[in-house]
């Protein structure tokens, strides 16, 4: 497990304070959960640096449970002195808080089985990172951007983002965590000139544990450049039904909205059209999704949940058939439920064999959409609607770029028509998705 020894050491003796003098002010059961984060923050316009932060922030939240009643508060301030009175305030206000009989700790036997493996949380060499190459890193990316955009470019920003994370939790019944981790990110967002007074925009971030992991940063910029211009000259095109690919960055947008039903507490609150769909078939046999929090450096890797369940490893949905629902402790006994964990760690859809290349250049008509525009996703009947943005192929053969168009379908039907997984998992989020390939779907233009 990912720690720092001398913060770790102060959290765990003032978190024995709290509970202590929590107890002594007559709470039956309490949790406190004390972080420290330390992040740096740079951007840069136009070869200059324009934001430059850094801080630290701290905070120290208690739960606290009285009779059936419930309250939670959180402070910045670790004195002592003060934290006696915010202690008093948490209990007065749980208090008049009306009665909860499902609002308790976890049972104790649930903390047991955590995983011991290194899951490489923290980047032993952040704390090496200096202010200079902060710098050179956003400049680096942003000569990057400005090069590969060429006379086009009207503007570029280009930033770097860090931080160190600590965290100490500890209950009255038993749980103990303790985890330390880093991030570092960096990207550019770039305005092109197009026709007109058209002036599109794109972007390129990645984030990693390890700044080691991350790709050149000349790279990183030049991504951001294409990816902008890919988006010059887009134009709707007739409302129709095609295959569309929607690129591996931008799988999770779509399938949050198949996950937010799968929450425990929306099927207490009848707001979850999966609510019976529990061993039934919801989508091809090539939809399967895992959520595994054991993979080394990744950023949604975890040893425990926020109930302090230990992490595990599950699949969610086998061959398109859903198997598990998310379950956390409060409504595992308001629905009578086993809990399984509410929370999400790295989701996994295993890739398939086949580049996005190669996929295209076997298809006829067919739109890879590269970004969404708002849209919005109804939990209780499956229905969402976005808008897209992509690159038109017909026959493998570059057609035009499409913008402005609009995708609306129900979760239920749409799921089925998934014919291709991609090789491509993106590694730069917690959401491990490879591009997708959708047979028969309505995209809406002209």
């Amino acid at each position: 497990m990912s720690t720092d020894n001398n913060s770790q050491k102060e959290f765990q003796e003032l978190a024995d304070w709290v509970i202590a003098e929590t107890k002594k002010a007559g709470a039956k059961d309490c949790k406190v959960n004390i972080s420290k984060r330390r992040f740096v923050e740079i951007n840069y316009r136009d070869k200059k640096p324009e934001v430059i932060k850094e801080a630290t922030t701290q905070g120290l939240n208690l739960q606290v449970f009285i009779n059936n009643r419930y309250a939670s508060q959180s402070t910045p301030d670790f004195r002592k002195s003060t934290l006696s009175g915010f202690i008093t305030d948490v209990i007065e206000s749980a208090k008049i808080m009306e009665e909860d009989p499902f609002r308790t700790l976890p049972d104790p036997k649930y903390y047991a089985g955590r995983s011991t493996s290194d899951l490489q949380l923290a980047d032993p060499s952040h704390s090496e990172l200096t202010p200079e190459e902060r710098h050179v890193m956003a400049q680096k990316v942003e000569e990057g951007c400005l090069k590969q955009g060429g006379s086009k470019v009207i503007s570029v920003e280009a930033g770097e983002y860090d931080d160190t994370y600590d965290e100490f939790v500890k209950s009255s019944n038993g749980f103990i965590g303790a985890n330390r981790t880093t991030q570092c990110w960096t990207g550019a967002n770039m305005t092109a000139q197009d026709e007109g007074d058209r002036r599109p925009s794109g972007y390129n971030w990645v984030g990693c544990r390890y700044r080691a992991d991350l790709p050149s940063l000349d790279e990183v910029g030049k991504t951001a450049a294409l990816r902008t211009l890919d988006l010059m000259g887009g134009k709707k095109i007739q409302t129709e039904t095609l295959p569309i690919i929607i690129e591996n960055r931008g799988v999770g947008r779509v399938l949050g909205g198949l996950q937010e039903p799968m929450w425990a507490g929306n099927i207490q609150q009848k707001r979850s059209f999966l609510a019976d769909k529990k061993g039934q078939s919801i989508g091809s046999k090539l939809f399967t999704i895992q959520d595994d929090p054991f993979l080394p450096r990744a950023l949604g890797s975890k040893y425990y949940d926020d109930d302090g369940f230990p992490t595990k490893k599950r699949t969610l949905i086998t061959e398109g058939t859903l198997d598990e629902f998310l379950v956390n402790w409060y409504y595992s006994r308001k629905l009578g439920w086993e809990p399984n964990s509410g929370s999400i760690s790295n989701l996994i859809i295993p890739p398939g064999t086949r580049s996005v290349d190669e996929i295209i250049r076997d298809m006829d008509r067919c739109l890879l959409i590269t970004d969404f525009i708002g849209g919005n996703s109804n939990s209780t009947t499956g229905d969402f609607s976005v808008g897209i943005i992509g690159k038109l192929f017909n026959k493998g053969q570059f057609v035009q770029n499409v913008a402005e168009m609009n995708m609306a379908d129900n979760h239920l039907k749409f799921w089925h028509k998934l014919v291709e997984v991609a090789n491509d998992p993106w590694i730069y989020s917690s959401a491990r998705l490879p591009s997708l390939v959708f047979d028969g779907v309505v995209v809406s233009g002209i």
